[in-house]
This record gives structure tokens, C-alpha cells and sequence, in this order.
């Protein structure tokens, strides 16, 4: 069977309900929804919009409010959730909830971006190696992942269009770049949406300044980033521009994960 997850940086996510983003959802109705930068706390959005017919929902919440935090919906119940990866600076800012469904895991991950200034630069240049480290922990005990997120480094010059004038700026620097080679590589994940997709122009991210929307003048830094038992099953990936919900928009990617005693088939 299909397995559908979407993965939403929502840039606030009573702006982008607002903006019609969870009425297109029930249409669209995936499996499992990763969002980030929910920028609520749950006590907040409870008797509001923000809780879709059908779907499970949790936070990771941020400390400070108006602020990060991630959240997963899903059609099936979690066995259990996970919130946090262990690292008290970075889980005070809700940065990470895993959800866990028999042997798979799917987890809404928000890295830090370090675009505002050197201090931020240094908490997420701080956070990358720990994590890397725990993300080959993961590889390794035998559950498949998938991490849908933003992971706030494009790859690779195809993944930004304007990626001779960034080669000095965060989420392009050289060694952010190195350090998504070693993910892909001595870590062993994969990034799901390039095993279908090879194109050069197709980004998930465009400033609200000038015609960046417009004229595509974007960065891929959304991704869905596997274990490569389920990463070699994806069978589409897509990022949804005909809506603009937020500065990002939405990936969605479709797993063949038949197995009948697989997670998969448990979670409608």
C-alpha cells in the first residue's frame, strides 16, 4: 500500500490556518503531517481550527512563546511519542517529536538556523555533530525512519538558485554542506525526494522579500530524510506551489511500504 507524509514548515501556524492551509489538508489528507515552526503552544490553538477530523495530534512545544516548535498529525495513533533528542538547548526550543508506529518512525525536526547572527550560527554549528552522532545511533537499530523537516542547509548547488552569491551565508556554507554529505554518506540516510526527482529549479523556500516567489528564486531545505529500507521505496515526492501557505511549502512523498505487518498498514 501507499504510504503518504507531508512535511510543513508553517511559519506560524495560526497564520497559515488563516491562510487556508487546513482546509487544503482535508482534501489532501495524508498519512502523516510533519509541521515546524508551529510558533503556539498547544494550551493556545485547544477549541480552535487546529485540530482536523480524523487526525492524532502532538507538540513539542518551545519554552518561549510565538516561538519554533514542531507537531505531528496522523490518521492512526501512535504507539508512542517522542519528544526531543537529548539535548537541553535545543529541546527547550521544540525542535523535534518523534512518533512512533510499530517498527517505523516518522519525526518532525526543525534545525536552527543560524541566518539571524553568529551567536545562532554557533548553536547550530554546536548542535550539527551531536546530532549526526545520534542519527547513526538511530541508522543502526534496526527501526526505518523517516525525519520530514526543515533542515535549514541546502545540499548542493541545485538545491538554491542563487548559490554563487550564498556560498558565505548560513544554510549554504561550506561546511554545513560537508556535514549533509556525511549524512548522506557515512550515515547512511537517504533524502528522499532526489531518489525520484533530479531537477535543479525545484526549492521549498522563497523570502517574502522582492519576487523571490514569483521568479523561483528559492532553496530547498525541506526534506524527508530516510533510513534506506523505506527511503528505496519512495515512489513520488512533490512540493505544493499552487497555495502559499508560508515562506516554505509543503513536500509531500509517497512510500510503497506493503508489507501487511508493516507500520504502513496500520495507520489508516
Amino acid at each position: 500500500m501507499t504510504l503518504s507524509i507531508m512535511t510543513a514548515n508553517l511559519n506560524g501556524i495560526r497564520a497559515a490556518q488563516r491562510k487556508g492551509f487546513f482546509e487544503w489538508l482535508d482534501a489532501e489528507r495524508p498519512d502523516v503531517l510533519c509541521i515546524q515552526e508551529t510558533k503556539a503552544q498547544q494550551a493556545q490553538l485547544e477549541g480552535g481550527p487546529y485540530f482536523p477530523d480524523g487526525y492524532h495530534a502532538a507538540f513539542a512545544d518551545a519554552e518561549r512563546k510565538g516561538y519554533s516548535g514542531v507537531a505531528v498529525y496522523s490518521l492512526r495513533e501512535p504507539d508512542a511519542y517522542h519528544r526531543g533528542i537529548g539535548i537541553d538547548e535545543i529541546d527547550r526550543e521544540g525542535r523535534w517529536l518523534e512518533a512512533r508506529f510499530g517498527d517505523l518512525s516518522v519525526v518532525s525536526f526543525y534545525m536552527p538556523s543560524g541566518s539571524s547572527g553568529e551567536h545562532r550560527q554557533g548553536i547550530k554549528d554546536a548542535f550539527m555533530e551531536p546530532l549526526l552522532e545520534r542519527l547513526k545511533t538511530m541508522a543502526a537499530d534496526g527501526r526505518e525512519y523517516i525525519i520530514g523537516g526543515d533542515w535549514n542547509i541546502a545540499h548542493t548547488w541545485r538545491d538554491l538558485k542563487n548559490w554563487r552569491s550564498n556560498r558565505k551565508n548560513s544554510g549554504f556554507l561550506p561546511h554545513e554542506r560537508e556535514w549533509m554529505d556525511r549524512l548522506l554518506g557515512e550515515a547512511g540516510f537517504v533524502d528522499a525526494f532526489r531518489q525520484v526527482n533530479d531537477r535543479d529549479d525545484e526549492y521549498t523556500w522563497w523570502s517574502f522579500r522582492g519576487q523571490a516567489w514569483a521568479n523561483n528564486t528559492g532553496w530547498r531545505i525541506d526534506y524527508q530524510i530516510t533510513t534506506p529500507g523505506i527511503g528505496a521505496r519512495v515512489q513520488d515526492a512533490r512540493v505544493h506551489r499552487a497555495d502559499r501557505f508560508s515562506d516554505h511549502a509543503p513536500l509531500t512523498v509517497h512510500y510503497d511500504w506493503p508489507d501487511p505487518s508493516s507500520a504502513s498498514s496500520r495507520l489508516r
